[in-house]
């Protein structure tokens, strides 16, 4: 096990660091965002092809689906983020305030505070696959855990898809999105990605070294609940009064029956 971290960590840490590299070429700190999906991704193929895996079992057992979900998961959040990041010609303002609050500090503290850091959640988030590495194992926890992936899958997913259908539709400006999913919870699609990583960590919890992986759940949804998720998304919201009217009616993780207005 220590030796497929080591590998792990050597491969992240060069993926990140050549992220780095093209960040300072092009000037945009919001690439790292778009390579989320793609480094959980890489730490579910290295897990996947690790030598723990028995030459008589082969990949076809729990690593097999862990890395159908990673794949299914990481790719579509690449193809969304990036997608979204590239059609803007300037950087995410969230980098760009770093950039002037940095000052000549910026690369040393982008480098360790924005790609180093990412690559470590990267490994931390991917766990899972890595426990999975030489397993052949389905127990009743997997498909349970298969169905909770699924349910999370299903939020993240419709959630994304009603809220580009509205941000596509002509709106009054400062309109909220409350229908569909949204009339139930402030975020279905990061209630879906919590939800989707809680399942996977159920599909190995019974392994040897599982409940290694429940630092993959408890760090994602720390980052979605306290720190990059949630409260930095609202807060753009502060001053607008429908927001605070929805705020008020409607659960902010959780999907529940909306709270009737006084």
């Amino acid at each position: 096990m220590t030796s497929l971290l080591v590998a792990v960590t050597a491969v992240i840490f060069t993926f990140m660091s050549c992220l780095f590299i093209l960040s300072v070429i092009i000037k945009r700190n919001d690439i790292a965002d778009v390579a989320w999906g793609i480094g959980i991704i890489i730490v579910g193929i290295i897990g996947y092809l690790s030598d723990y895996v028995p030459a008589d079992v082969g990949n076809s057992g729990l690593s097999g689906l862990l890395l159908t979900l990673y794949l299914l998961w990481g790719l579509r959040l690449f193809w969304r983020i990036g997608k979204r990041n590239f059609r803007k010609k300037e950087e995410d303002p969230r980098y760009k305030i770093w950039r002037d609050q940095w000052g000549k500090w910026f690369y040393i503290r982008s480098y360790f505070q924005v790609y180093m850091l990412q690559g470590l959640l990267m490994i931390v988030v991917g766990s899972p696959l890595l426990v999975a590495s030489s397993m052949f194992s389905y127990s009743n926890l997997v498909y349970f855990g298969l169905l909770i992936w699924i349910i999370g899958y299903f939020f993240e997913v419709i959630g994304d898809y009603q809220l580009d259908r509205f941000l596509k539709s002509k709106k009054e400006p400062g309109s909220i999105m409350n229908t569909g999913l949204w009339k139930y919870t402030r975020h279905p699609n990061y209630f879906g990605e919590v939800t989707m990583w809680w399942g996977i960590f159920l599909m190995v919890t019974t392994l040897p070294y599982g409940i290694i992986a429940i630092m993959s759940p408890l760090v994602t949804t720390f980052l979605i609940l306290k720190v990059s998720g949630i409260p930095m998304l609202e807060k753009a919201f502060d001053d607008n009064p429908a927001f605070q009217e929805y705020k008020r009616t409607t659960s902010a993780f959780f999907p529940l029956p909306t709270k009737k207005s006084d």
